[in-house]
């Protein structure tokens, strides 16, 4: 299946600290989180991505022209400038880099790459801002069973924040967000060409395109209250690199010994 990846985020909260990169392109650890999201559906054998760029896409198409494997993978140099890889990360991907507007809503960078989608039955889309160690092909198989136009990730916010119940102006109760019934839109999604239908041009996806799914009965959401995570701030990139530092972070399922079995 085709991935679809939004790539046109500033990243004004993040600002303070890379204002001179697009978000997805915010490093964790020696690779930007887009990498990391991209690395994720390739170990599901999801390897064909169409990059729709906004903010700085020559910074995004750059990084991708001049990438190099030995940056991540082991190698061995000989004769200190003959390097022998010995293994690689991107060698099968094919990405289209399609430029879809500074400012430009997802639901409009959708359709605009909308003829790079034809003939595919199904396709995943990402706001390439999320990470998470959720076994893919199982949402893709509620999707199938489902039939419906979208199916959508639920997942557990990661905030602070409380919730609290009230009764007028009376506050009855407090909880956790993390803790509470709340489930927030993951950014992962599973979808097929009838989306298009439910879209027009400048329109949002979620704001715009739900609505009409969820009146026809047509949008699915997949609950997993496993590792997810948002990189919003500059906090939560504190937190993926610590993770990352530690060593095994939740989200590279590829570093697993035997790669699951594409669907």
């Amino acid at each position: 299946m085709k991935v679809v990846l939004f790539c046109g985020g500033f990243g004004t909260r993040m600002w303070d600290h890379e204002r001179n990169v697009p978000k997805p392109m915010v490093e964790i650890g020696y690779r930007p989180l887009l990498w990391h999201v991209m690395r994720y559906y390739a170990h599901f054998g999801h390897n064909d991505f169409i990059l729709c760029l906004g903010y700085k896409a020559d910074v995004i198409k750059d990084y991708f022209l001049k990438y190099t494997e030995a940056t991540s993978n082991d190698f061995v140099l000989t004769g200190g400038d003959q390097v022998e890889l010995l293994s690689q990360d991107i060698r099968d991907w094919r990405i289209t880099f399609v430029d879809t507007g500074l400012s430009n809503p997802v639901g409009d960078r959708l359709l605009q790459v909308k003829d790079h989608l034809a003939g595919e039955e199904r396709f995943l889309v990402n706001y390439s801002d999320g990470l998470t160690d959720l076994d893919l092909n199982q949402v893709i198989d509620v999707h199938r069973d489902s039939g419906s136009v979208l199916t959508a990730l639920l997942a557990k916010p990661t905030s602070s924040f409380h919730v609290m119940r009230t009764e007028g102006d009376t506050i009855k109760g407090v909880e956790h967000i993390v803790d509470s019934e709340t489930w927030i839109n993951g950014g992962y999604f599973v979808t097929d060409p009838r989306i298009f239908d439910y879209l027009n041009p400048g329109e949002d996806l979620v704001p715009d395109g739900f609505p009409k799914l969820i009146a026809d009965g047509q949008l699915t959401g997949y609950k997993y209250d496993g590792f997810w995570t948002a990189m919003d701030t500059f906090k939560d990139r504190q937190r993926l690199e610590k993770l990352h530092a530690e060593g095994s972070p939740p989200w590279q399922v590829w570093a697993n010994d035997r790669p699951p079995v594409p669907v």
